[in-house]
């Protein structure tokens, strides 16, 4: 396996991980900022309230990434994790906002999170779930779910009048070469900040070119005081179940992003170290809900800044995290950041998704070639992927359907494990023996 740059408990320089925590910053900062834009559009809440939303956002992403990164007894994997808004809580939030409003989401949210802080507890239980094979495909999906969001921005946005305009297209392969040449033939920092470096001359580019907008930076306020509390809560039975289903779902996503981000980053998980990790995610929503803020999660995509750059400290995440915290405080350093066009985006992200497939065909590529396993790895990519390529096809289900299977990461983790444990053959590895054959395939760190 090749050598990280650097490994999970260095510390670079301060002026290169400035420059690699801003790498996750451009990668993390669209999502976060997305979720609350949707659900203000949906409800149609007037635009300081919108702009509220999306500050409580950036802060509470910000801290939550803090803490996962560094940890805090037992809350915090430790690892290089960016947390963010998550796009599973967005049906649930819609439904539960459209008759009880804001108060409802946060409310909903606050006390949904108490799943996954419950779930934390079985996390060694759920960690024998996911043996190799199991492991191997919820990488895979990860990197083919984020896949199609890589081409979107690529064409220019979905939905957007000038989708897949040849100058989107140029623009996106341009930056798409640079980032290939800065990760094959850069040395030490140029090839860690591939992303960053490809992304800022795609930023010049467009700046030539005059498809920048800077209307954002201008309309943006210098400063925003935190509010915690500012929507208020409230507490619909309906809300709450749409809620926990979310949180439940939510349970099965984070798990394989930190199985991916445990391949990435050559460090074993075992199922205490993921604990860690799930009750961040619960502890971090809760404490969102409180700032006026959407439910968080760890963030998939920036597994494969991990990935392409060999970066794998935590330290330079949670600067990001700082970043995240600042952007919040400080709106026109966000909106300075959004005006990166989609297509700029779109080259640097395809190649960093396209890393995490990388990662998981790996993966798999290790396991043992049986027909048993061949039945696994086929049917739970083929199911992820149909949900995944035609999300319309759930759109006649119920509500709740939707909400548990409308992620192809989700359907193709639950379809994996539940064949593992089903189909004949299956051979029963104890959690001590599994956790010591990873630890000597991604030796870094003791549980």
């Amino acid at each position: 396996m090749e050598k990280l740059l650097y490994q999970v408990e260095d510390r670079p320089p301060i002026l290169t991980t400035i420059l690699l925590a801003a790498q996750h910053l451009l990668a993390a900062l669209g999502g976060i900022i997305a979720v609350p834009l949707v659900l203000g559009g949906a409800l149609k809440l007037p635009p300081d309230q919108v702009i509220a939303l999306v500050n409580a956002a950036l802060l509470g992403s910000g801290i939550v990434t803090i803490l996962q990164c560094k940890g805090a007894g037992p809350v915090g994997i430790r690892l290089p994790c960016v947390m963010g808004t998550s796009f599973t809580f967005v049906g649930a939030g819609i439904s539960v906002g459209l008759e009880h409003g804001v108060p409802g989401i946060l409310g909903s949210a606050l006390v949904g999170s108490l799943v996954m802080i419950a779930g934390s507890y079985f996390m060694p239980t759920i960690r024998k779930l996911f043996p190799h094979t199991v492991t191997g495909v919820v990488v895979t999906m990860i990197g083919l779910s984020l896949t199609p969001v890589a081409i979107d921005w690529a064409a220019g946005g979905f939905g957007s009048d000038h989708y897949g305009a040849p100058i989107n297209l140029a623009i996106a392969s341009f930056v798409l070469v640079l980032v290939i040449a800065f990760v094959q033939w850069g040395k030490g920092i140029i090839s860690a900040s591939a992303v960053v470096l490809g992304i800022l001359i795609g930023y010049l580019v467009c700046l030539s070119l005059g498809m920048i907008d800077f209307s954002q930076v201008r309309s943006a306020s210098v400063l925003a005081v935190p509010q915690p509390m500012h929507f208020g809560l409230s507490f619909p039975i309906s809300g709450i179940v749409a809620m926990s289903l979310a949180f439940l779902v939510t349970i099965v996503e984070t798990t394989g992003t930190f199985m991916a981000l445990g391949a990435a980053t050559q460090t074993s998980l075992p199922g205490k170290k993921l604990a860690r990790g799930i009750l961040c995610d619960g502890v971090g929503s809760a404490f969102a809900a409180l700032m006026s803020s959407p439910p968080v999660s760890t963030f998939a995509q920036n597994v494969g800044v991990v990935s392409l750059t060999g970066v794998a400290s935590r330290h330079v995440v949670a600067l990001t995290g700082v970043m995240l915290l600042l952007a919040g405080l400080f709106p026109m350093l966000g909106a300075l950041v959004v005006t990166i066009p989609q297509p700029v985006l779109g080259g640097a992200g395809l190649m960093m998704f396209a890393m995490i497939v990388s990662a998981g065909i790996q993966m798999l590529g290790k396991t043992e070639h049986t027909k048993r396993n061949s039945l696994i790895i086929a049917v739970s990519i083929g199911c992820g992927l149909a949900v995944t390529i035609r999300p319309e096809l759930l759109s006649k289900l119920p509500a709740f359907v939707k909400e548990v299977f409308g992620s192809g990461i989700t359907v193709g983790a639950l379809v994996a494990v539940f064949l593992n444990l089903c189909l004949p053959g299956r051979q029963i590895e104890s959690f001590d023996g599994e956790a010591s054959e990873e630890a000597g395939e991604f030796a870094h760190e003791p549980a």
